[in-house]
């Protein structure tokens, strides 16, 4: 009989490394909060690209999830560019 494998994310999955998986878990966080506050503001990704101090095309590239294109600063950045605020729990791991 085969094991299945039961994983706490789809980046557990992805991502075998738990720093790396841990690294995908917070920049996919980020980005979509940054897809809905565009969205939930009737922004164009030519106006969101102003808001947040970026291209369209960076823009675009977020819509999409593209999340290999982003870092963790950038999307901070964008975050508090937005107006929203990040804010973290830290616990240990289980």
């Amino acid at each position: 009989m085969k094991k299945t494998t039961v994983y706490e994310s789809v980046w557990d999955a992805i991502e075998p490394d738990s720093v790396g998986a841990a690294n995908l878990k917070l920049r996919s966080a980020l980005m979509l909060a940054l897809a809905r506050h565009i969205k939930g503001q009737g922004l164009t990704q030519a106006q969101a690209a102003r808001l947040l101090g970026v291209s369209q095309p960076r823009i675009s590239n977020l819509i999409h999830g593209k999340i290999d294109l982003f870092g963790l600063d950038l999307l901070a950045n964008m975050a508090a560019a937005a107006g929203l605020r990040i804010t973290m729990r830290i616990k240990k791991a289980a």
